[in-house]
């Protein structure tokens, strides 16, 4: 079974200085039909304007990655780390028993565009973590490339709860598919371009559940990056 999540349906709100789109229940924003996808909690889409950003604030108990589709977006936490994650990283910061942090625009005349998702975490009160890396655009092209999972392997960031994250970048026409084992669920997020999924045609922003399937089947309609999560 697939069930799509359109663009256009999800939550919005432009504030200025950040336009953000809420797949699921965010903030301000309150849907009881989409409160998350089995342990995927968050995924919003923001657009930051050059200068601007999230000032300080404090995060418990959940797993948080940062993926960056344009721009440049600067990190700073409690835990002494500063950064600037570019398209091609991924970032992952595990709040656990407390973390404050902050998130701006790295730029003073370009906006960044990225994908800010939550996870939630296996067990509750771990050290809270901070872990970012980087992969090489042929990594992604034409395939799914394993970028975030429960050990860290193939140099994937480590998350801590039963999920696993795959990206990629797919041409015309390119195609890929990822076995799910029995019992699995898929979340898909077009995260730009279009692609049919499970022969659903797809385009930047929306999403989609699969629950019942063998496989996730992805076809380029255009060129497209699409993220999937191999969720319990």
């Amino acid at each position: 079974m697939i069930t799509i999540r359109r663009a256009e349906d999800r939550g919005h709100f432009d504030h200025g200085w950040l336009n953000t789109y809420h797949t699921f229940s965010f903030a301000d924003y309150h849907d009881p039909e989409h409160m998350g996808f089995h342990s995927l909690r968050v995924i919003n889409e923001d657009r930051v304007q050059a200068g601007q950003g999230f000032g300080t604030h404090p995060h418990r108990d959940m797993e948080i990655v940062s993926y960056v589709l344009e721009g440049g977006l600067q990190h700073r936490d409690s835990m002494g780390n500063g950064s600037i994650i570019r398209p091609g990283e991924v970032q992952r910061m595990s709040a656990g028993t407390g973390v404050t942090h902050s998130e701006f625009n790295a730029s003073k005349d370009e906006l960044v565009h990225f994908l800010q998702i939550w996870l939630l975490p296996a067990k509750g009160g771990i050290k809270p973590g901070y872990e970012q890396k980087a992969f090489a655009p042929k990594e992604m092209a034409g395939r799914l490339r394993l970028v975030a999972s429960t050990d860290g392997r193939e140099g994937s960031v480590t998350i801590h709860t039963d999920a696993v994250l795959h990206a990629g970048r797919f041409g015309k026409g390119g195609t890929c598919e990822l076995a799910l084992a029995s019992g699995r669920h898929a979340w898909v997020q077009i995260a730009r371009g279009q692609a049919r999924i499970n022969g659903q045609n797809l385009r930047a922003g929306d999403g989609a559940a699969l629950s019942g399937e063998a496989a996730v089947r992805i076809e380029g309609i255009e060129a497209s990056e699409v993220l999937v999560f191999d969720l319990p």
